[in-house]
């Protein structure tokens, strides 16, 4: 199964669509977790149990959006591509590796966009949930679970540029100017 989806997503080049998802949706996760700790940070006293439930379901509602609004553009993109193809060929394609993938591949790639905000809102989150461990070492639960998000946000920089070839610290950071953008708005914006 693993190596057909390889081979379909190689055949249809789709494998660039799921890498651009998976960082575009991942960087809307990281920086949604970003955005809600540095609301409740600059909030008065607000319990950490709130602070999770309120994060988890945005964590969930990115993840059930980025599956849908993904699988319906996908199915319709690829039944589009699948009867030019057909036309052009003058033939039924239904049961050719073509017709494959255009009935497997939205599915994946709905996957991937949806996967990645919920991962790393969770990978984020992960602080929140582990207070008792960082009492010990003086660590805040709130402030490490933003250190985690800036970090999250870093690597999706790199790996960006990895992809276009350029060098990893300045896509990385470039990215964390986007972050700190948004920090700084919410922080000028907040009353008090």
């Amino acid at each position: 199964m693993i190596a057909e989806l390889i081979r379909l997503l190689t055949l249809t080049r789709s494998h660039v669509i799921a890498r651009r998802y998976f960082v575009v949706n991942g960087f809307d996760g990281a920086l949604t977790m970003l955005g809600l700790l540095v609301g409740f940070y600059v909030s008065d006293e607000v319990r950490l149990p709130v602070v999770i439930n309120a994060c988890l379901g945005v964590a969930i509602a990115l993840g059930m959006s980025g599956v849908s609004s993904a699988y319906i553009s996908e199915v319709a993109e690829k039944r589009r591509e699948l009867r030019e193809l057909e036309k052009a060929m003058v033939t039924d394609l239904g049961q050719s590796a073509h017709g494959r993938a255009a009935r497997l591949l939205p599915v994946f790639i709905a996957c991937v966009n949806g996967v990645a905000p919920l991962a790393i809102s969770l990978v984020i989150l992960l602080p929140l949930w582990a207070k008792p461990l960082l009492e010990p070492l003086s660590l805040l639960p709130l402030e490490s679970a933003f250190a985690l998000a800036l970090l999250m946000i870093f690597l999706l920089g790199v790996y960006l540029g990895r992809i276009s070839h350029t060098f990893w610290l300045w896509a990385g950071l470039r990215t964390l100017l986007v972050a700190a953008t948004t920090t700084g708005l919410i922080f000028a914006i907040s009353p008090g």
